[in-house]
């Protein structure tokens, strides 16, 4: 009796430890390196949520090695593409996306959607802005409001993303909100946020849609002024920004960045993902880069992404039918 006691007590003890050695094993196979896909250039949004988060993992000791991969195309198409066709080799990636993914899969800019892939997490919002260069004519938005009302097609908007898309989306918000034909919008596409500033500096456009935590850092530089935001109420980070509400337009727009990680993944891989970025929320790191891009903390982890997702597809959809970007 005595040895059959002794001897189950030191199996349970090294089935113990075995599975004690997996877990650590596995937490640090999985947290030893994070692989960011950003499916558009350097200077854009996506870039900027990568870095920033990447930044906040690895400086608070979440992460031990992290790595960023810049891959433009297909409007964000080729990123998930590459993904999806990779998925067994990429178990350790996270792509980072937002709202496009959403108006593009709707557009047809590309095959497939968010459930093509594992949503991991929405994690911040950012909202809208429209900015000027430095010498430009415009002091306010009411002064391009009234140009565009006049002849809107004297105004070349341009944005980091294809016709139809976010940035267009929502220049068209904002003149249909100050009474303009939203259909007369004047867009001019260009692939991410470098290049779109590259265009709005040298007067190939005289208004850029982009995103608010860029036009922080664009303004930061000296080279541009932000002449409005798409919130609620002003922002902490740019107090002396109007809101086009307060400015008398009906229109708000908030845009949220998340993760994606590759098809197939383990439930556990999964939720370790999810842990390490709710994780983040904790630290001084993360607030650090949170407030200098003036981005809102949005946390929709699995399975609320996903309901997030589901109804943002329905409500973007009207909205871009509305305006006659779908029929």
């Amino acid at each position: 009796m005595y040895c059959k006691t002794t001897n189950k007590k030191t199996l349970m003890a090294a089935l113990l430890t075995t599975c004690l050695t997996a877990g650590a094993s596995f937490h640090v196979a999985a947290m030893e390196s994070v692989h960011f896909l950003i499916p558009g250039g350097a200077g854009g949004g996506w870039d900027g949520t990568a870095r920033g988060t990447g930044e906040a993992l690895s400086k608070a000791g979440l992460v031990d090695s992290i790595s960023y991969e810049n891959m433009s195309g297909g409007g964000g198409g080729k990123a998930i593409a590459h993904l999806i066709e990779t998925a067994n080799q990429k178990h350790d990636t996270l792509m980072v996306n937002s709202t496009p993914i959403v108006i593009r899969s709707l557009s047809k800019v590309f095959p497939q959607s968010f459930r093509d892939l594992t949503p991991i997490a929405a994690t911040i919002g950012d909202f809208g802005a429209f900015i000027v260069k430095k010498d430009s004519k415009y002091q306010n938005f009411k002064e391009v409001v009234a140009e565009f009302n006049e002849n809107p097609r004297s105004i070349k908007i341009g944005g980091g993303s294809a016709r139809g898309s976010m940035d267009h989306l929502v220049a068209a918000m904002a003149f249909k909100a100050a009474g303009g034909d939203a259909r007369q919008v004047r867009y001019v596409a260009y692939d991410a946020g470098g290049k779109a500033m590259a265009g709005l500096l040298s007067g190939e456009t005289s208004i850029l849609s982009t995103g608010f935590s860029e036009a922080l850092a664009l303004a930061e530089a000296g080279e541009v002024r932000i002449l409005v935001m798409t919130g609620d109420e002003r922002n902490e980070a740019a107090p002396d920004v109007p809101t086009l509400k307060e400015l008398g337009y009906d229109a708000t727009f908030v845009n949220w960045r998340g993760f994606f990680a590759a098809p197939g993944i383990t439930d556990s891989e999964k939720a370790e993902f999810v842990s390490t970025l709710q994780k983040m929320y904790d630290t001084d790191e993360w607030e650090a880069v949170r407030a200098r891009n003036g981005w809102v903390e949005i946390f929709k982890p699995g399975d609320q992404f996903i309901t997030f997702l589901e109804q943002q597809e329905k409500e973007v959809g009207d909205l871009m039918r509305e305006l006659g970007f779908l029929k």
